[in-house]
């Protein structure tokens, strides 16, 4: 498994796919289902095109399996922090240490830009997301502003902000 940076030869449709593959198994009980059901595999494909310079890839030899995505903090109430904004595998390649590598990848590349803190958001629900940041040194603040609540296919769900200080 490779680890690398999104190259020319890539498609952003390729890591797309991989994203709607990824939400249609780790949100199956939190995401409505009919919503999920529906999700199309180019659905992110615009969003990507415009973070190639900052996406990581994880790659078989022959196709991604994974990606993650990051960038100094879209939210100007976080100024001077690094974000973790996705990580994303294919539900067949979970487990197996690849998410962890994509993570410090994205991690590594927000300290050689001279960020310390980083944050990232994630589903209150997804239980097995929480535990992975958790084993790689995020920890939940329950101050104020670190819940958001948004809405997915209908359904409201709260954000929480797990953070990261070297």
């Amino acid at each position: 498994m490779e680890i690398r940076r999104f190259s020319k030869t890539d498609s952003v449709d390729d890591v797309s796919r991989v994203y709607a593959e990824s939400w249609k198994s780790a949100y199956k009980s939190i995401i409505p289902q009919d919503y999920l059901d529906k999700l199309d595999d180019c659905r992110w494909s615009g969003f990507i095109a415009n973070e190639l310079s900052n996406l990581w890839v994880a790659s078989d030899g022959e196709r991604i399996v994974g990606t993650s995505t990051y960038a100094p903090a879209r939210d100007k109430k976080y100024s001077g922090w690094g974000e973790i904004i996705s990580i994303y595998l294919l539900p067949q390649h979970s487990r197996h240490g690849i998410g962890t590598k994509l993570l410090k990848a994205s991690m590594d590349s927000l300290f050689l830009m001279k960020f310390n803190k980083i944050y990232l958001w994630v589903l209150e629900d997804n239980y097995p997301a929480r535990d992975f940041y958790e084993k790689n040194g995020f920890y939940h603040n329950d101050h104020s502003g670190d819940t958001r609540e948004i809405t997915i296919g209908g359904k409201r769900l709260n954000e929480i902000r797990y953070i990261y200080k070297k």
